[in-house]
């Protein structure tokens, strides 16, 4: 059996591209939390590629943004490559079968429930908190609490 299931924040804004038959499909990355410290006392968190196809893909690249919170459902998979220096490159990624808003661009990182990716949530529409609400702002940086930075760069990717 080959069956995932991941919650993270995106790491960057998804990739929406087509295939030569015009089917879409959209790359990105999330980040998980372990479910421990390191020596240091600090957590570490793991950087996922998702894959997403079709209409879903096209819901990723207009909802979801660097820094939203998904919940994945999916399958692990590995292809291979030859890069241009003749090397066999291996890549393992996550194709995702479904894929679940945590929240929304403007919810400023609170939980908004489990929505489809069907289109818009409720939450796209609901009005901005008063400032004196106890919510937390994502925008600053997301990944504060992870520890170390880490460079991503997508120069060795295939696609």
């Amino acid at each position: 059996m080959n069956k995932v299931f991941l919650i993270g924040r995106l790491t960057r804004d998804p990739e929406l591209r087509y295939t030569s038959s015009n089917i879409p499909t959209a790359s990105f990355s999330i980040a998980v939390n372990r479910n421990f410290t390191n020596q240091n006392g600090e957590r570490e968190a793991d950087f996922i590629n998702i894959v997403v196809w079709r209409k879903q893909a096209e819901n990723v690249k207009n909802y979801l943004t660097k820094g939203s919170q998904v919940a994945i459902d999916g399958r692990i998979q590995t292809r291979t490559y030859d890069a241009q220096d003749g090397s066999k490159r291996y890549v393992t990624e996550v194709i995702a079968d479904n894929v679940q808003f945590l929240d929304s661009k403007g919810s400023n990182g609170n939980m908004g429930g489990g929505q489809s990716m069907e289109g818009p949530t409720p939450y796209d529409f609901e009005q901005p908190a008063p400032a004196t609400s106890n919510t937390t702002d994502v925008s600053s940086d997301p990944f504060a609490d992870f520890g170390a930075s880490i460079e991503i760069s997508d120069d060795e990717l295939p696609f």
